[in-house]
């Protein structure tokens, strides 16, 4: 590892920042030096707008990818290089607000019948039952379920804010039948390896496996707040 991406590195730690996020901004400052084979810190403002104008004109990516870019190199500018009159103006795109694509009953029914991982059932039903970030579904712990008040409790989701949501009947059927087949005791849902929670991918592929097995893929957005997700 370099000295400048270990810098990038503490710097965002300093912050607080969630693992997720200082993994994509140091993506981001590591595939904008590969664009020009150079080390980021011999790159000026000429190269970033190039290489901004080169995600939106050839690589044609979505606004929130573009966004990401954008916050990522303004901190490493500003932040890292302390060369804040590079990034001087730069904006992040304004984003479409379009309507999700809504599943009929039939077709969550279907969903969920297509996922034979009882565990993969569960949390997805979470997910989709109270309305839980990915990130947030995996990092339930046994204790954050109140069966009695009928809420899940949420630590440390977006913004590191604990709050709590709503805990379905169904979701809760759902969550016995789990716990009694698998006995979890910290994680409600634990790796293989019992070292940690469940992967945030491993849950995309289930996802994936289960949207083309109930025939849903096509024309579905990605949205776990709200509706279900089928990844394409």
């Amino acid at each position: 590892m370099t000295p400048l991406r270990q810098q990038l590195i503490d710097a965002l730690q300093l912050r607080g920042l969630a693992a997720n996020t200082i993994k994509n901004y140091v993506s981001v400052v590591a595939k904008y030096a590969r664009h020009f084979g150079r080390s980021p810190d011999r790159l000026g403002r000429a190269e970033l707008q190039q290489y901004l104008l080169h995600l939106v004109n050839e690589r044609k990516v979505a606004q929130g990818t573009y966004n990401r870019a954008v916050a990522a190199l303004r901190f490493f500018y500003r932040e890292i290089l302390s060369q804040g009159d590079v990034v001087e103006g730069l904006c992040f795109s304004c984003k479409e607000r379009k309507l999700p694509e809504v599943f009929s009953h039939e077709e969550v029914e279907r969903f969920f019948a297509a996922l034979v991982s009882l565990k993969h059932r569960a949390i997805l039903m979470a997910a989709y039952g109270s309305g839980l970030r990915v990130s947030e579904a995996v990092a339930l712990r046994v204790k954050d379920i109140d069966s009695q008040r009928m809420l899940l409790r949420v630590q440390q989701g977006k913004g590191r804010k604990d709050r709590y949501v709503m805990l379905p009947e169904r979701l809760l059927v759902v969550l016995r039948q789990y716990w009694h087949a698998a006995r979890p005791t910290d994680y409600l849902f634990p790796s293989r390896s019992q070292q940690g929670h469940l992967s945030r991918i491993a849950v995309y592929n289930a996802c994936r496996r289960a949207a083309t097995e109930a025939g849903i893929v096509e024309g579905v957005q990605k949205r776990w707040r709200g509706e279900l997700v089928a990844a394409v």
